[in-house]
């Protein structure tokens, strides 16, 4: 007996059967026109919900590690950086365009953070808008794909990608997420080898600015299910270019998905390669938790809560943090729940599938998309992040917004409510977001908002302890110290910013015995062994002192405040030709780093050498002009070569700067 063939004709689009014209002919101009208004509309509402990170300072969680204090970057686009850019592993990460984005803003702007929170602004608003011309492009819905790009650009879960100069890489990689998609569809739409290989350039370039990307390829095959209709299973597509009026059998259909997927191997080879390049890079930094910290039974439980706590923040986005704390352990009514709503919204998707293939597609883009970040294999200690959803949450706004579509398509005021429903949910979105935006002012509004919206939180505790003790704030700080060691005892970081706070108080034993407790803790801790050297100074214990600077500068070579505290100690000790080699070795690793020059210029000074002396305080002076110490060594050092007018020269600064220091510089003028 033959086998009857079953025969589906592919529609592509309402109104577009052969032989019909097309609804949208003869309104092309329009077209376009409303367009660019959707455009404009989407630019002006990015820019009034984050514009005020054009204020905002750079944070102590990360920012230090990808500008502040990192040399090679803030030595801007050189060769030397480029090269440590595309060859370093760090950080946890091999991102080279990433560090390259960073090191091109510090050329630009130095190291005004405004500069570079504008930068991470404009790469969203373009990140917006190709998302609604791709969307457009795909599936002809010209409303539903801009208010989806609105959906991405106001979202408040969307605020930690933006204001937080660190994850550059976050919206430089979405940035070539979108253009991989815009070139895909550009590929399929006329499949030729160099459309195909500017696919492949793309996502090679998103990979290089975060792994996230690994997952692209998977929806890529999405995309191929709906809208493209590249599986011909009479699914929709809004693009005329993609229109087919071919008919295929059921048994052709294996064939047709066999073939996409190859055509996407190289691309998942590149994944592949991408998520073992980023496994490496987080063990070597210790960012890859081990199964020991964190067990699989209690990450799968996590991943389920996570998946499901996403969803509720998307549609309430309220007690947003920087940092969820994980948890002890997770009630089983809550996981077995996550679970069984995550199984169920999986069958119903899929059984929707052939009548409704956005639901799967959204559905599957939102899980898929999740898996390398959801905590299966944990980089950090957060149980989640709301960085996470960037890409993600894509996913949701097709299935709600195409959905939504379809639940009122026979209403008759349908468009008249769509509108009135769209503006208030993009007007709420907006002021929330600038409400969002408001905490990441700087260290201290960030971290005290996360401490009241979340519990148990050491790692803000110790970075609000940080942020205070820079302003002075040594009490407050020690406080917050305190609190992170009763919730986390082994937190070596919260520890030692608990001995500098002693330290500062005169606490010296006390701050000693904190440092010894850290170094039990972490013995490869080289700014503990660093902070311990400078208490034991302060103690008049040189040679234990200068032990520890040695083993701070065994573990990390390239510390240049060992260096300068080590020359610091050998200059006590009388032995100055060491001293000035450690000086001079934290110039060459951080070569505006004025305390460097001036302890240079105080040695010089001793030794007589007070030409070279005067050099190195003006150096100094050049780098941080309200240097008081320094103005004062140097009008001195003026004296010593008879260079009295000059002498009164740094007196009249040093009235403005510090009056106690002029008097004893005033008197030394007229002794």
């Amino acid at each position: 007996m033959s086998k009857r063939k079953v025969q589906h004709k592919v529609v592509t689009q309402k109104g577009k059967e052969k032989g019909k014209p097309s609804p949208t002919q003869g309104w092309s101009f329009h077209n376009h026109g409303l367009k660019l208004l959707i455009s404009l509309f989407l630019i002006v509402t990015t820019l009034v919900a984050f514009e005020e990170v054009r204020n905002h300072a750079f944070l102590n969680f990360d920012d230090d590690v990808y500008v502040t204090e990192n040399r090679q970057v803030r030595s801007g686009l050189t060769l030397k950086s480029v090269i440590w850019a595309s060859t370093r592993m760090h950080a946890g990460h091999w991102h080279p365009l990433t560090w390259l984005s960073h090191m091109l803003d510090c050329e630009l702007y130095g190291l005004n953070p405004g500069g570079h929170h504008l930068t991470n602004l404009l790469l969203h608003i373009v990140n917006t808008l190709l998302l609604f011309l791709v969307l457009k492009r795909m599936t002809g819905r010209l409303w539903m794909s801009g208010f989806i790009a609105a959906l991405f650009a106001l979202h408040p879960l969307h605020v930690e990608s933006v204001a937080w100069v660190a994850e550059r890489k976050d919206v430089l990689s979405t940035f070539f997420w979108m253009l991989t998609m815009w070139a895909y569809v550009h590929y399929v739409e006329r499949s030729r080898l160099n459309r195909y290989l500017l696919v492949l350039l793309c996502f090679t370039l998103g990979l290089s600015s975060k792994p996230m990307l690994v997952t692209l390829p998977f929806v890529l095959l999405l995309l191929d299910y709906w809208p493209l209709g590249r599986f011909q299973f009479g699914q929709l597509s809004g693009n005329s270019k993609l229109s087919t009026s071919k008919l295929i059998s059921s048994s052709d259909r294996r064939s047709v998905a066999l073939r996409l997927v190859w055509e996407k191997a190289p691309f998942f080879l590149l994944s592949a390669l991408s998520s073992i390049l980023a496994i490496i890079a987080a063990q070597r930094v210790g960012a890859a938790a081990p199964l020991e910290t964190y067990r699989l039974g209690m990450r799968f439980a996590n991943a389920l809560v996570s998946y499901v706590s996403y969803i509720e923040k998307m549609i309430w986005p309220s007690h947003l943090a920087v940092f969820y704390p994980y948890p002890e352990a997770f009630p089983i009514w809550k996981v077995v729940g996550a679970g069984l709503l995550l199984g169920c919204l999986t069958v119903l998707a899929i059984r929707a599938a052939r009548k409704r293939p956005y639901l799967v597609v959204g559905w599957l883009w939102y899980l898929g998309t999740l898996v390398p970040v959801i905590g299966l294999i944990q980089a950090g200690s957060q149980a989640m992040a709301d960085r996470f959803t960037y890409m993600p949450l894509i996913g949701l706004f097709i299935m709600i917004v195409w959905g939504v579509q379809d639940i009122l398509a026979g209403w008759r005021y349908r468009r008249v409510a769509l509108s009135i429903l769209a503006g208030v949910i993009l007007l709420i979105l907006m002021m929330v977001t600038r409400f969002q935006v408001k905490h990441w002012q700087n260290d201290v509004t960030l971290f005290t908002h996360t401490l009241d919206v979340t519990v148990n939180n050491a790692l803000s505790r110790n970075n609000l302890g940080a942020a205070l003790f820079r302003q002075g704030k040594y009490q407050e700080a020690i406080v917050h110290y305190t609190e992170a060691l009763r919730i986390d005892p082994r937190n070596a970081l919260a520890r030692n910013g608990l001995g500098v706070a002693l330290a500062r108080q005169g606490r010296y034993q006390e701050s000693v015995d904190h440092w010894k407790e850290v170094l039990r803790i972490k013995p490869d801790f080289a700014d503990a062994h660093n902070n311990l050297g400078n208490t034991l100074v302060n103690l008049g214990k040189y040679e234990e002192a200068i032990a520890h600077y040695n083993e701070a500068l065994r573990i990390k070579p390239d510390n240049a405040n060992a260096h300068n505290n080590l020359g610091g100690a050998l200059r006590r000790l009388g032995r100055h030709e060491e001293a000035i080699v450690h000086f001079t070795e934290a110039l060459k690793i951080k070569p505006d780093y004025a305390e460097a020059h001036g302890n240079l210029g105080n040695i010089f000074t001793e030794l007589g050498r007070v030409e070279e002396a005067i050099a190195q305080y003006n150096e100094a002076l050049r780098i941080k002009s309200d240097f008081a110490e320094v103005r004062l060594s140097l009008g001195l050092a003026y004296l010593r070569v008879g260079n009295r007018d000059s002498a009164m020269k740094e007196y009249e600064i040093l009235k403005r700067i510090n009056p106690d220091l002029a008097d004893a510089l005033y008197s030394e003028i007229y002794k």
